[in-house]
């Protein structure tokens, strides 16, 4: 249960990182990488973002490197919002596994 302005930071801080990562995904050919969600504490201090990553065998491979890389990510995240928001959050990247467990659930019932 989030609060409103929670959900507004989630939904800019979403769209601003997919503007990051699809600048960075232009590096890395063969791979396609998505924000599926935000998701901001409820004192604003930190972000978790959900990555969906195509082909799905490189999503760890992926979400480590960007971990990796957090302090350009997030730096420039705060040059895109530092007129938007006080506190800039600290992001981390998780693997959103949704689809694979879609497709999971999928083939059993077919079964």
């Amino acid at each position: 249960m989030d609060s409103t302005r929670q959900n507004k930071i989630s939904r800019l801080i979403q769209k601003e990182l997919s503007d990051i990562l699809l600048r960075l995904a232009k590096e890395t050919r063969g791979i396609m990488v998505s924000v599926s969600v935000v998701r901001v504490s409820p004192d604003l201090g930190i972000a978790k973002a959900y990555l969906s990553v195509f082909p799905s065998e490189k999503g760890n491979e992926v979400v480590e490197h960007l971990n990796s890389n957090i302090k350009a990510i997030r730096f420039e995240l705060g040059n895109r919002v530092r007129h938007q928001l006080r506190i800039i959050p600290e992001v981390r990247f998780y693997l959103d596994d949704s689809l694979d467990y879609i497709e999971h659930i999928d083939e059993l019932l077919k079964n």
